[in-house]
């Protein structure tokens, strides 16, 4: 399958290197531009699956960016990343027509869950996480069918222990971390969601008991992680 190609638009020197160095080794084909006039010089030459912009930049800044490639592609999908969070600037991308947007500083982890969400909702690129079966000892998890299937035995799930679950099995035996489950599942990582998420995850581990090589342990501080 052909890489997806990404577009990094960054004034930060460090974080632009770090950011690209991460999509890299995630599998994406990453180039990093430093400024807009830059970035925009780089989408008129070669053909792009998604655009990372930071705001403030010179030359050239990720808003304005965005409006002069949008007359050129209106279909790309774009992410903007910044360390403003006034709600102006948030509606102000949303207004251009963002489909995400992260305040700094945010986590790598967070932001390639971001990435993967936009590139299932704007052009069905497949990627790792489109993966629907997953073996979980003697248990067959299908995300998609939302069922767990015990030989003879199928126990069917809610929408949200199937897509709490599916995260879980996409970063097995990895920390996930409990923000970025409430802001992929929730969309809002606020206290009553925070006590859903509890509840679903009390909920999991019940549906599981009976496979004892599979354990969903809390992670103090963190998260979750599925150990298996």
């Amino acid at each position: 399958m052909e890489q997806v190609k990404i577009l990094l638009a960054e004034d930060d020197a460090n974080l632009g290197l770090l950011l690209k160095e991460y999509l890299v080794a995630k599998g994406y084909d990453t180039t990093l531009c430093e400024d807009g006039d830059k970035a925009y010089d780089e989408f008129l030459k070669n053909p792009y699956d998604l655009c990372i912009f930071d705001i403030m930049m010179p030359h050239r800044d990720g808003f304005t960016l965005a409006k002069d490639i949008r007359l050129i592609n209106s279909e790309i999908p774009i992410i903007f990343l910044t360390a403003k969070s006034m709600k102006e600037d948030v509606l102000e991308g949303f207004k251009l027509g963002a489909d995400d947007y992260m305040t700094k500083p945010f986590s790598m982890e967070e932001l390639l869950v971001r990435i993967e969400a936009v590139l299932r909702r704007t052009s069905g690129v497949k990627n790792e996480n489109t993966q629907e079966e997953f073996k979980l000892g003697r248990f067959l998890f299908d995300s998609k069918k939302q069922f767990l299937q015990d030989g003879d035995v199928t126990t069917k799930l809610t929408t949200k222990e199937s897509e709490l679950l599916k995260l879980l099995c996409n970063n097995v035996n990895k920390v996930l971390e409990r923000n970025l489950a409430l802001r992929t599942i929730w969309s809002d990582d606020n206290y009553f969601n925070a006590r859903s998420m509890d509840v679903y995850i009390t909920k999991l581990r019940k549906h599981l008991k009976p496979e004892p090589g599979i354990e969903i342990i809390n992670v103090h501080g963190k998260g979750y992680k599925l150990i298996m």
